[in-house]
């Protein structure tokens, strides 16, 4: 590495990018061998705070008849208070641009507390129903709280969780692994929510970029929003038992593989433009294939199965080049 970076100095140089003065001041700065422990400092942070709240669900399962309800949620109650109380008066309140914290222990504090407040309202209802049978409350007060956190705070986790919340609420699990395990056949409502839900999303990154309100949120809610209109849309495909509206999730992808091809180039975001080729790639062939279906194979398929190897080593070569293209136009 060291062996890389010297050579990629050295061309710099001979580039005059860099002055002489300036490359040996280079040289003497990485001959220090200093190197920062910030990332592996909030890393320890980030899994202190999953381990604490995880730590406590075992806790509160494995001793519900000893320590009893009550004490379990006073206890809760307590910890939360206080992490909500740190929080509130070490921070710089809310501010419509990007806030950067004196401390990191503040971000994950956060974090804990919204964490430990879901537990709380989830086991408050399951336990002793008090929002009665609206089930649906005790998803979308804590979303809110979230919600309110996380753009208080300034606090991308806490967004995650809101997000996921607000999919929730609606029906869907937005994690990445229970997205593909959603029964969208069971109910076409699920589809069009997510649709729906991936829209509200983008139409508020849009909003927000009007108000200049938080922007740096933006990647995170058009992530969201890429995975579930195409997962959507896609299921949607693949469902023959609606073929009246076919199209319309034909129309729905293309578009918003369009849109995000065209986003991710502002944004200069290559995780949106991977995902989006993957998805415009799988509607592409899901397509192809259901046209296929009309087509008869019997006279033709020795040509079939001799174009098929070469249409799928193609879609690599033409996937890794468009990679490349978006790398160095970016990059430009």
């Amino acid at each position: 590495m060291k062996k890389f970076e010297g050579e990629a100095t050295k061309k710099l140089l001979e580039s005059k990018f860099i002055t002489e003065n300036q490359f040996e001041e280079i040289t003497a700065y990485r001959n220090r061998n200093i190197f920062s422990l910030h990332a592996e400092l909030k890393f320890f942070l980030y899994l202190s705070v999953l381990l604490f709240t995880s730590g406590i669900g075992i806790l509160i399962y494995q001793n519900i008849d000893t320590i009893g309800h009550i004490a379990i949620l006073s206890i809760l109650f307590i910890i939360i208070g206080v992490c909500f109380y740190y929080c509130f008066k070490n921070s710089k309140g809310f501010q419509k641009t990007e806030t950067i914290f004196d401390s990191p222990v503040l971000e994950y504090l956060v974090l804990a507390a919204t964490i430990l407040t879901c537990i709380f309202i989830g086991y408050l209802q399951f336990q002793y129903e008090a929002f009665g049978t609206h089930y649906g409350l005790a998803t979308l007060i804590p979303t809110l709280i979230s919600f309110f956190c996380a753009y208080y705070f300034d606090n991308k986790s806490v967004l995650t969780i809101a997000i996921t919340g607000l999919a929730a609420y609606v029906g869907i699990s937005a994690t990445p692994q229970d997205l593909l395990r959603n029964n969208f056949y069971a109910s076409q409502n699920l589809t069009y929510s997510a649709i729906l839900l991936g829209g509200i999303l983008i139409v508020w990154t849009i909003y927000s970029s009007k108000i200049a309100l938080k922007t740096h949120f933006k990647l995170l809610y058009l992530t969201f929003a890429l995975h579930l209109i195409s997962i959507a849309s896609i299921s949607g495909l693949t469902d023959y038992h609606n073929n009246s509206l076919w199209m319309l999730f034909v129309v729905v992808l293309a578009g918003s593989a369009y849109y995000f091809y065209k986003i991710s180039y502002e944004l200069k975001a290559i995780s949106l433009y991977v995902f989006m080729i993957i998805y415009a790639y799988i509607g592409i062939n899901v397509f192809l294939f259901s046209i296929c279906e009309y087509i008869d194979f019997f006279e033709i398929w020795e040509l079939f199965v001799i174009i098929l190897p070469v249409y799928f080593i193609g879609s690599i070569v033409i996937f890794i080049k468009l990679i490349k293209n978006f790398n160095k136009e970016i990059a430009a």
